[in-house]
């Protein structure tokens, strides 16, 4: 099948590996794959199901699509890449750091993808686990549940279940796949509201905040990873995230050891000269690489599967 075309010229830089990669759940990530030819994202779409492979080019992006859905794929390619991620009242010469960070990686863009349930679900699956964990079950139940990309798509890439599909996993396949009641049953009650929730991204950021939390199981951490996806939100915290907090206080204290000791209220403490742009400045600093000084044992990695 010949593919659907468009280039996109961005009026800024865009990198794509900056801009792209929190759409991601890890390298084994089903439904999105980096090659040499480019950036492949396995959708969904209203019109059907859409292959979409992205490229730069000369300070442009090449977007080519297959499937039914392909010309509704390319119709989103500004927002993905963050047309609508707007910097005004940004300030990085707040802090040095932040403004070496911002220079550094000013291809770093905050991208709307307009959909709800493909990074509400595996959110949920991350809570309370670690990230091997919750990118092993969602690998496994998009393999397992998924419909293939359409092709040329690299072989294994699947377009994640949508909420019809979600509500037909069975008890044994979410334990199968190392997910316990808890989250499982989460997600079931997510997905039971599969169509009013998705209608949240018509919404403003707060709004679809507020509105996700009202589902029993999903609380700031989860909604914020959302919203930061769904809507290309800058400034959503993930408030409980036991990494995120340590790394900003390493970061902008300058001080690794100080950084152990940060918790949620310090480090939006402070991120508050920045906000409207809070998450911009984590983004920033997870980009770098930035770390802390751990202490004490790591989480411990359980194969919680069924065997």
């Amino acid at each position: 099948m010949e593919p659907l075309r468009t280039r996109y010229t961005p009026d800024r830089e865009v990198r794509l590996a900056l801009t792209l990669s929190p759409f991601g759940q890890g390298r084994t990530d089903p439904c999105v794959r980096r090659t040499p030819e480019g950036w492949w994202l396995a959708l969904s779409t209203p019109a059907g199901s859409a292959t979409l492979l992205l490229r730069e080019s000369s300070g442009a992006v090449d977007a080519l699509a297959w499937g039914t859905g392909a010309a509704e794929a390319l119709d989103t390619v500004p927002r993905l890449l963050g047309a609508d991620d707007d910097e005004d009242g940004f300030e990085p010469a707040r802090h040095p750091l932040v403004a070496e960070l911002h220079r550094r990686f000013r291809g770093l863009r905050h991208g709307r993808a307009d959909r709800i349930l493909p990074f509400l679900v595996p959110t949920i699956l991350g809570q309370k686990v670690t990230g091997v964990e919750q990118k092993r079950a969602w690998r496994e139940l998009v393999r397992r549940h998924g419909e293939p990309a359409p092709e040329p798509a690299p072989e294994g890439m699947r377009v994640a279940p949508n909420a019809a599909t979600w509500r037909r996993v069975p008890s044994w396949e979410w334990h199968r796949a190392g997910v316990g009641p808890q989250r499982s049953d989460t997600v079931m009650r997510a997905v039971q509201l599969g169509d009013s929730l998705e209608r949240l991204v018509r919404r403003s950021a707060v709004e679809a905040v507020a509105g996700l939390t009202t589902v029993p199981g999903i609380g700031v951490w989860t909604a914020a990873e959302v919203v930061q996806r769904s809507h290309g939100d800058a400034d959503h915290v993930s408030v409980g995230d036991y990494h995120v907090s340590r790394r900003v206080g390493a970061a902008l204290l300058g001080d690794a050891v100080l950084g152990r000791d940060v918790d949620d209220d310090r480090m939006l403490e402070l991120l508050e000269p920045w906000r409207g742009h809070r998450h911009r400045v984590v983004r920033l600093i997870e980009a770098a690489g930035i770390g802390y000084q751990r202490r004490g044992p790591r989480m411990t990695i359980v194969d919680n599967r069924a065997r």
